[in-house]
């Protein structure tokens, strides 16, 4: 084998092999939100969660082998209301101290019939206690990154341990998260 041979060989090697390979990515805290609508009283109220780390790995056209594995920090809950927020750090709702971090990952991440639309099969951990969940998203690129854009998914808030016995709070939630990841 000569030398030009063995070099295009090496060179079509590494440019499929990386083409292929699906390169981690991390969110963006500025272009990515976590929200989380509930019913208080009858009233809808809402809130977001910062604080958004984690690893992506995604690519089209290798969706088994695509991953998601997301964290926010519980501590970040803002409603808009400095008081309701402290209500929330506490035991009873979210327990902070003890559980500093709500995960979200993957377990399987499928195509739909819809070009850019998938199917999100994974966890999510809230104080501790892990829940299956599924819902749709949309990719697209955005600002040298990938924004991963989720349909809003309903959650009962019971099946976490948040907000204990309330009566004034309604059991369902709907969660909704835009990520920017680069």
């Amino acid at each position: 084998m000569n030398r030009k041979t063995l070099y295009f060989i090496l060179f079509f090697s590494a440019f499929f092999g990386f083409a292929s390979a699906q390169t981690p990515i991390s969110p963006v805290e500025a272009g990515s939100r976590v929200h989380f609508v509930i019913k208080n009283f009858g009233i809808k109220t809402g809130g977001d969660f910062s604080g958004i780390k984690g690893v992506i790995k995604f690519d089209p056209k290798s969706l088994p082998t695509a991953s998601f594995d997301v964290t926010v920090s519980s501590s970040t809950v803002d409603t808009d209301n400095g008081s309701r927020d402290g209500h929330l750090a506490k035991e009873e709702y979210f327990d902070v101290k003890k559980y500093p971090v709500i995960r979200m990952f993957s377990t399987k991440i499928l195509g739909t019939t819809k070009p850019g639309r998938y199917q999100f099969t994974g966890n999510l951990t809230i104080k501790g206690i892990t829940k299956s969940i599924t819902f749709q998203f949309t990719v697209v690129e955005k600002d040298g990154g990938y924004l991963f854009a989720g349909d809003d998914f309903t959650i009962n808030r019971r099946d976490y341990e948040v907000g204990g016995s309330s009566i004034s709070l309604a059991d369902e939630l709907k969660l909704s998260m835009s990520v920017l990841a680069k």
